[in-house]
């Protein structure tokens, strides 16, 4: 149980857990900054008008970037 839910993902994106925990936990951070953005934009549309849109193309890049080579199975079941 503690190899799938802790080690076999990182693993199969090529990374250690502690390497997966830290990019996570700073994609975590950027969307929850993006988010606070788009929240604040909905009350005065002139603010932040494309924080929310640069920040996932920004993490899509970065993930697309760092994804294991093809073959390996970076699907979470």
């Amino acid at each position: 149980m503690v190899e799938r839910w802790f080690l076999a993902h990182p693993k199969a994106i090529g990374e250690t857990y502690f390497e997966h925990q830290r990019m996570a936990l700073g994609f975590s951070a950027s969307l929850l900054k993006a988010a606070a953005a788009c929240f604040i934009h909905g009350f005065v549309p002139g603010l932040f008008q494309t924080t929310g849109s640069r920040t996932i193309a920004g993490l899509h890049e970065r993930m697309i970037t760092r994804r294991a080579p093809a073959g390996i199975e970076t699907r979470s079941n």
